[in-house]
């Protein structure tokens, strides 16, 4: 990853309107912006019409080259809601170079009051918006922001999407070429269904004729203001004379359509059972939620007290990646908890415990923006922490704890999700096009989807049974607050994590054991984790009395993280493993083959597991994914992320070491 400016440098003119200083532009007319959007983009892709045409269940998908200030997003927003029915969906995907920071875009968005309501949502969740993939759910789930933090022609060619409404409103030609490349344009035409519309302020001639070489059919049309001319158009197909475009591989193709009745059946109601489960019912979906305890979050999702944590890569990794853009949208839905009790963003500083890590560290320094993460000196450490501490670090200021039941608690009491507690699925059966869960010869439910997000345990089903999740055991331990240990006031981390006291408790933690199947806690795991808080800090032990503490009295909990080989998640369709074998046998033989043959896809079969000790901040964002796979929508990761992601990239790897 480059390091970024974070955010866009604006100057502000004598009538409060925002320039920017990198381009010396401006971001709309200083005599009529609003007007000037709604006529340049509005009606000249004339989405009044086509939102009033959207069925219920049907969504438009509006692509924009320069977020700005999210005006056009705004009034694309108001009209959407002025003439679309209930039921439909707005996606709009922008990329944006230099997103405003929160203050800067307050006070520009300040200038339109008559799109105040809809301002104010974007402004409450615009927190946590870094560089790549951020996705912000607004209006319940009826409208879908996502924002490509970077530059267009590193962003655009990792989205996978069908846009139905091109808005190309980059700083002017003249200001900022990049914006308006042949390139560039190459990648709106991939990205273009068919029949798509395409507007832009400029009437530039090259432009004009850099679209009609891409395969749009641009003309002229009076423009509006001080704007004589704008250009409008339509996509026609990709040109006969350019080089196809390149194609998904069939193995991560996605499934044919879904076109059946929208209910589901999503199996575990942990972290990614509940996102998934929220993520379809904001569709429309009608989902029953299947867990095989008496309540909501009983297994690695339980924990008091979880960690926003970011392990990240300075190299741009796939994981990493999708930590950045999984931070992001956890943050962002943490803000309809109730701080305090359920979170708390009080920042999280990973130690520079050794050498070792203090060089990560400051590469990850370099290749980030400071609002993401920062070196801190031992000094600045203490001070952060409230505790005296054997080094410093990196400091994420919008990290924190969570409590994990309760944000598996908001997902689940969405509309349209059913929760079925005890029922412990053992089977699953397809029949007359539904899936049904079974309990011996009990039919416990049935729907024409099934989402497996029972962590290790859906390894119980033949269909998921190859795929290698591994459980490894982790134990916390709980720590009553004292009036010393008050001062603690951030998370700490080091080979351990100790949180600030949630309802007068700390949670420390916690233990890897890849061996032991037993949840019940052990003195010895306490011991360890003591060993853990001793290496954080030995101030902080002394506050706790800690070195006092009788392990065998410690309170705490065990549960089992659920991991991949590679580290990722293990997150979308699923495919007939004895089936795809046959079908891709080639690979054995040239992994550079690429079969002409459809995958065998298990019609209606789903998966979302494998998220480790970094759920939270991957399984919603995972549920996202999901949704969007069977949806046939914009997906919310760089297409690279969801294939590194994919269920079926273990398959495709046994086959071409030889072993499948």
């Amino acid at each position: 990853m480059k390091p970024v400016l974070p955010h866009a440098q604006l100057d502000w003119d004598d009538q409060g309107l925002p320039r920017s200083r990198v381009f010396d532009d401006v971001y709309f007319s200083d005599k009529s912006g609003l007007d000037e959007t709604r006529y340049v983009f509005l009606e000249q892709n004339n989405l009044r019409e086509r939102f009033a045409a959207l069925p219920e269940g049907g969504r438009l998908v509006i692509g924009e080259t320069g977020f700005g200030t999210g005006l056009n997003f705004l009034c694309a927003w108001q009209l959407f809601e002025q003439h679309a029915v209930a039921g439909a969906r707005l996606h709009f995907v922008s990329v944006e170079k230099y997103p405003l920071s929160l203050p800067d875009l307050q006070r520009a968005l300040a200038l339109w009051p008559e799109l105040q309501a809809f301002a104010d949502q974007l402004l409450a969740i615009y927190v946590a918006v870094h560089q790549g993939f951020q996705r912000l759910t607004l209006a319940n789930g009826r409208v879908t922001l996502t924002l490509l933090i970077g530059d267009a022609l590193e962003q655009l060619p990792q989205l996978d999407a069908h846009i139905d409404a091109w808005f190309l409103d980059g700083f002017a030609p003249a200001k900022n070429p990049d914006m308006w490349t042949a390139d560039l344009f190459a990648e709106l035409a991939r990205l273009a269904g068919p029949g798509s519309t395409i507007s832009t302020f400029t009437s530039t001639g090259w432009v004009r004729r850099l679209l009609n070489a891409a395969g749009f059919k641009m003309k002229r049309t009076p423009g509006i203001g001080h704007k004589w001319e704008i250009l409008r158009g339509t996509f026609l197909g990709w040109p006969e004379d350019a080089a196809p475009a390149a194609t998904v591989k069939p193995w991560f193709a996605r499934p044919p359509a879904f076109t059946g009745e929208r209910r589901a059946l999503v199996i575990g109601a942990g972290l990614a059972g509940c996102a998934t489960a929220a993520s379809l019912a904001a569709r429309g979906w009608q989902v029953s939620l299947l867990e095989r305890h008496t309540a909501l979050a009983q297994e690695a999702s339980g924990n008091p007290q979880g960690v926003l944590y970011l392990k990240l890569s300075a190299h741009g990794t796939a994981l990493s990646q999708l930590i950045v853009s999984g931070f992001g949208y956890t943050r962002r839905l943490l803000e309809q908890l109730h701080r305090g009790v359920d979170w708390e963003g009080c920042g999280v500083l990973q130690l520079a415990f050794n050498g070792k890590e203090a060089e990560r560290q400051a590469q990850l320094a370099v290749a980030f923006a400071a609002d993401l993460l920062h070196v801190v000196d031992r000094e600045q450490a203490e001070t952060h922490a409230g505790i005296g501490l054997a080094s410093g670090g990196l400091f994420y200021p919008e990290g924190g704890w969570v409590h994990p039941p309760a944000l598996c608690q908001l997902q689940a009491s969405q509309p349209n999700i059913r929760i079925l507690t005890h029922h412990d699925v053992l089977h699953l059966q397809r029949i007359d096009g539904q899936w049904q869960a079974l309990a011996g010869d009990t039919v416990l439910a049935e729907a024409p989807v099934v989402v497996l997000a029972g962590a290790a345990e859906i390894k119980r089903f033949p269909c998921s049974s190859e795929l290698p999740l591994k459980r490894i055991r982790g134990q916390i331990t709980r720590l009553p607050q004292t009036t010393q240990s008050q001062a603690l006031s951030t998370v700490v981390c080091a080979e351990g994590y100790v949180a600030p006291a949630r309802l007068g408790e700390h949670t420390l933690g916690a233990s890897f054991d890849f061996n032991n199947d037993d949840l019940t806690p052990t003195a010895a795991e306490h011991a360890g984790n003591l060993q853990m808080l001793e290496e954080i800090s030995a101030d902080l032990v002394t506050r706790l009395g800690a070195d006092k503490l009788h392990v065998e009295t410690l309170e705490g909990r065990a549960a089992f993280r659920c991991t991949s080989p590679d580290y990722l998640p293990i997150v979308g369709p699923l495919a007939d493993t004895p089936a795809f074998a046959e079908a891709y046998s080639a690979l054995n033989k040239d992994a550079r083959q690429i079969p002409d043959i459809p995958c065998p896809w298990l019609e209606g079969m789903y998966v979302n597991s494998g998220h480790g000790s970094r759920g939270l901040i991957t399984a919603p964002l995972s549920g996202e994914l999901l949704a969007a796979w069977l949806d046939d929508e914009p997906l919310p990761l760089p297409r690279a992320v969801a294939e590194a992601c994919h269920p079926n990239r273990f398959a495709l790897r046994r086959l071409i070491r030889g072993k499948a």
